[in-house]
């Protein structure tokens, strides 16, 4: 089936007896469905070399469900016609036999090999790789000392097994430069015994081409060869016993197979069955253990995240759906609204503000799809960027526009019509910050900080309306983000493109920050956790760390691999209180769930329009601050005519079983910040 334009693998039929599959080139497959193989309980080998696939969770949850699978791969061996072990791979002895004719090795290598950056999974390799130095051919590699392996690994430096770096792909015929350097040779074959810090083995690797976009993702053999036990070669390599031992140690290290720690499954009845006992543990072999487990139960905290582990380990495919007041809504003309900013309001888990490219705001029941309230732009308001409710004030929420227009709406006057009618009854305008980015109002209500593309910060008061003073020179290129601490009225933090990040007091009248944390990239974004114990900085380009609030001090490097674009604006924050973060990036349509404790990769969710199957890629995102792992995404198209869309997502909720999604998943949990 090769080469044909498939848009979705949905078989009818039982395919009893077909045993391989070879679906390379079939560039229409994004993705695969969670039935999509069950119609091929004999399937043996699958190839999927230069398709769409992209998304590790939920691909080796759908060849999971193939008990045969023996062989796969992503991309293949220049020399192998199947799915089978290359003959090259089985060492030197086997490829002199294999090989009739000297072949070269390209001159292509890693990209940033000599900038230490991680290999990649794809190798660079060309041909099946005939060792040589001058005109001797070896047929063993043992005469190499210790010593010259150390040197090779000190050259090598902290290079990882693998990493979302690919190599370079241009010239695959440029086959003319020969590499007679056996120090280089051991660095790319780069195999080796991490615990002891020499080599393990010395794999003759050969060359892998028309790679899916799912070999580029950071340590992508490991993740599957840890995931599909049964699985014995992967892209023409065969699956070794120190593969498999290596694959759990790097699956542990970077990856949570269930969220919050937790190594089980478990299902939801049993979750409440102990939850309804008072126990924790797995069983109660006597009644005394019994009564020690309910005099001392787990926290209602502690249940919630149980209930959501089992139900995220059950959601592979998690339930992603536009907001439909959002995209339905027209004004006159037919011209749909365009979501530049949005947020949910504090204290109502129904509603939710966004502000549009042309100035409206909208006040919307995201549970019901009703339209709460509804603002024309005035003359002078422009794009909406920033947007902030009053938590004291349930009603009242700010708005600030792109050319320093800044209003305080009361909902509760607001008509829940789309119409060109300006109402201004309980609306109050400030005095207008020009280039207004952000705006951000304190913990007790009564005053807000507004940035701008500018070096200076602006503080307001709430009801003079007057503003109080305008901090100058705060950093050294503009303010992207100024934000308030979620416990203290006095302190904020900021962050610019001149890769700094600061936090201020405004009991010192910010004439010097309390201190300074400097990025390698410029800072897109700044957020204190709901706790105040943490600040999380996003840079550009998927530099995410999270700070001690405190002092600033490092306390976790998410290590997102970058992309290398300066224009790849990158966006995070928080949910499940304190527990998670999410992170996406404006050209990449992809938001990555990481622990904040462990900085292990939960998830990854791709976003892509239900309609023409085109990825959306993230403008800004949001985690719900009443629903245990559901969030929602602003995202665009890369189209002339750009679609704007507000994406919600049910974790824990699978998108081939919507009966099991309800709006009226109301938790709001006691959170740890755990």
């Amino acid at each position: 089936m090769r080469s044909t334009h498939i848009q979705k693998l949905n078989m009818a039929g039982t395919f009893m007896q077909l045993h391989t599959l070879n679906l390379d080139f079939c560039t229409s497959i994004g993705s695969l469905d969670k039935d999509c193989f069950s119609c091929m309980p004999s399937l043996m080998r699958l190839s999927m070399c230069e398709t769409r696939v992209a998304n590790l969770w939920t691909t080796t949850a759908a060849l999971s469900k193939l008990p045969s699978l023996l062989e796969l791969r992503f991309q293949n061996c220049l020399c192998c016609k199947d799915t089978g072990p290359c003959p090259a791979s089985f060492g030197v002895k086997a490829r002199i036999a294999f090989e009739t004719s000297s072949i070269s090795i390209r001159d292509a290598t890693f990209q940033g090999f000599h900038a230490k950056e991680n290999c990649g999974d794809l190798l660079s390799l060309t041909g099946s790789a005939l060792i040589k130095e001058g005109s001797a051919k070896f047929d063993n590699l043992s005469h190499i000392s210790e010593a010259e392996m150390s040197s090779c690994l000190q050259r090598v430096g902290s290079i990882e097994i693998s990493s979302a770096v690919p190599p370079n792909l241009n010239g695959l015929s440029n086959l003319e430069n020969k590499i007679t350097d056996k120090e280089e040779i051991l660095a790319r074959a780069h195999m080796w015994d991490l615990k002891n810090g020499r080599p393990t083995s010395l794999k003759n690797y050969i060359s892998h081409h028309h790679p899916s976009p799912i070999c580029f993702e950071k340590h992508y053999r490991e993740y599957m060869v840890a995931l599909l036990p049964r699985l014995e070669v992967l892209d023409n390599f065969s699956i070794t016993k120190m593969d498999r031992e290596m694959g759990r140690t790097i699956f542990s290290k970077y990856y949570e197979y269930l969220p919050y720690k937790r190594q089980n499954k478990q299902s939801v009845v049993t979750v409440l069955q102990k939850r309804e006992m008072g126990t924790a543990g797995a069983s109660c072999p006597n009644f005394s253990k019994f009564k020690q487990s309910c005099h001392h139960g787990k926290s209602q905290c502690h249940f919630s995240r149980s209930l959501t582990a089992a139900k995220l380990g059950s959601a592979a495919w998690p339930l992603l759906h536009p907001l439909h007041t959002f995209s339905h809504i027209y004004k006159e003309g037919s011209k749909r609204l365009r979501a530049r900013q949005f947020e949910y309001h504090p204290s109502d888990s129904r509603l939710m503000v966004f502000g549009t490219l042309d100035g409206e705001v909208v006040v919307i029941n995201h549970e019901s799809g009703k339209l709460v309230g509804y603002v024309p732009s005035a003359n002078n308001m422009n794009s909406i960027l920033g947007l902030c409710w009053l938590k004291k004030y349930p009603s009242k929420l700010l708005a600030g526009s792109d050319n320093g227009c800044l209003k305080l709406f009361d909902i509760s006057h607001i008509p829940p019509i789309v119409s060109d009618v300006n109402c201004s009854a309980g609306v109050v305008t400030f005095d207008d910050f020009d280039q207004l980015t952000s705006v951000h109002v304190n913990s007790g209500d009564d005053q807000f900080l507004a940035s701008g593309y500018s070096k200076d910060v602006a503080l307001y008061d709430i009801f003079s309306g007057k503003r109080l003073q305008l901090f100058t020179n705060m950093h050294r290129e503009p303010i992207n983000v100024v934000k308030f601490a979620h416990h203290s009225p006095f302190l904020f933090a900021t962050s610019s493109f001149d890769h700094d990040v600061k936090l201020w007091d405004l009991r010192q009248k910010p004439q010097w920050p309390c201190y300074t944390a400097s990025n390698s990239s410029g800072n897109v974004m700044v957020c204190f956790s709901p706790d105040d114990r943490y600040l999380l900085v996003s840079a550009v380009d998927n530099e995410v760390k999270q700070l001690l609030a405190v002092d600033g001090r490092l306390h976790m490097d998410f290590k997102i691999a970058s992309t290398g674009s300066a224009h790849n604006y990158t966006r995070s924050y928080y949910i499940n209180g304190s527990d998670y973060i999410i992170s996406g990036s404006c050209d990449e349509n992809v938001v990555r769930i990481c622990c904040t404790q462990t900085g292990r990769r939960l998830r990854d969710v791709y976003l892509e329009d239900v309609e023409s199957g085109n990825s959306l890629f993230v403008q800004s995102l949001r985690g719900d601050p009443f629903r245990l792992f559901h969030m929602s995404v602003l995202t665009a198209s890369k189209r002339p005519c750009s679609k704007w869309e507000i994406i919600k997502v049910n974790l824990l909720a699978s998108s081939h079983g919507t009966e099991e999604h309800s709006h009226g998943q109301n938790i709001r949990p006691t959170f740890l910040g755990g």
